[in-house]
């Protein structure tokens, strides 16, 4: 056996113990374990997050799940209580160094319990890989006053764009076409980011980046009840204090298929299923954690080729 492949086995070894880690870490906590369809026939709708589909029988269209999000909150208005699910999930035009278009997610979901907890349990996972280090934790505004020096409240899509220019940030060529929003998502990925040395949790996202989350009114401002953690500038979990308005929910959905339509992409079918359990859905908190970065950090490598059994290009 060569030098590499020894380093492969051993390296899909220690993710076997880890995935089992996982497991033990839930049943622990008496959180169940389930195993939702990866293919339905609507999508998660977002904005930014591109679907992969198939055809199914010949004709009929479907999708590959970029989350088991729908799933599990339909599992959770049926009354199943606090579950989890470790497995792969598909995102179309994602690849690099820390994307593969096929990864596995970490996502589970806890009904009736503080905002606060959740948070404090994903760090718990998150320590599972990386050893008791502490962590810092910003609201969105604290963030962009300590690194970028801005109050983002008062900013206009302009006022953005030069500081992004003024950090010799490169943008595209379509810039002068986007809200806000658009720039406060560029500047969170290349200017905050790259400065999250350590283990950070960023909180309080504007309402207007509340995807699936609720929003509530703090500090004179509507925000969402979302949170995202990061280790050196990775993206590791995006958590929400969970809508279970439908009506809202529809709005938000209809809202992104509008955005999509604009930026040139496909419209994608609103899951009815999915919308009609909000109804009987239970106050929960969510997480979504990637646990292939996770074993990357664990393991000090630089790319997610290496602690994968194939990556897309080798495939």
């Amino acid at each position: 056996m060569n030098t590499s492949l020894e380093s492969k086995v051993d390296i899909l070894q220690k993710r076997a113990r880890m995935l089992a880690h996982v497991r033990a870490f839930f049943a622990q906590r008496e959180v169940l374990e389930v195993d939702t369809p990866i293919l339905s026939h609507a999508a998660p709708i977002d904005t930014h997050i591109e679907v992969m589909s198939v055809r199914w029988a010949r004709q009929e269209k479907a999708y590959l799940h970029t989350s088991p999000e729908y799933a599990m909150k339909r599992l959770l208005a049926q009354g199943i209580g606090d579950i989890y699910q470790l497995g792969h999930v598909f995102r179309a035009e994602e690849a690099g160094r820390l994307h593969n278009p096929e990864f596995t997610m970490i996502e589970w979901y806890r009904v009736g319990i503080p905002f606060q907890l959740l948070i404090d349990e994903t760090l718990d996972m998150i320590r599972l890989f990386l050893g008791d280090i502490p962590a810092l934790t910003y609201t969105y505004a604290e963030a962009f006053e300590k690194f970028v020096g801005m109050d983002y409240r008062k900013a206009s899509p302009q006022d953005l764009q030069a500081i992004a220019l003024a950090h010799h940030l490169s943008l595209p060529s379509d810039a002068d076409t986007w809200d806000a929003d658009t720039y406060l998502h560029f500047i969170m990925a290349f200017l905050i980011e790259p400065q999250l040395t350590g283990l950070h949790i960023i909180r309080d996202f504007p309402a207007s980046q509340a995807a699936l989350a609720q929003t509530c009114q703090k500090g004179g401002e509507r925000i969402a009840e979302r949170f995202e953690v990061y280790f050196n500038g990775v993206e590791l979990a995006n958590g929400f204090h969970e809508l279970t308005d439908p009506v809202e929910q529809r709005k938000r959905l209809v809202q992104a298929n509008l955005e999509r339509k604009t930026l040139g992409k496909e419209i994608l079918p609103i899951d009815e299923r999915f919308i009609a359990a909000l109804e009987h859905m239970p106050d929960s908190c969510g997480v979504a954690v990637g646990f292939d970065r996770l074993l990357m950090l664990q393991l000090g490598k630089g790319t997610l080729e290496e602690i994968l059994p194939f990556c897309w290009s080798t495939i």
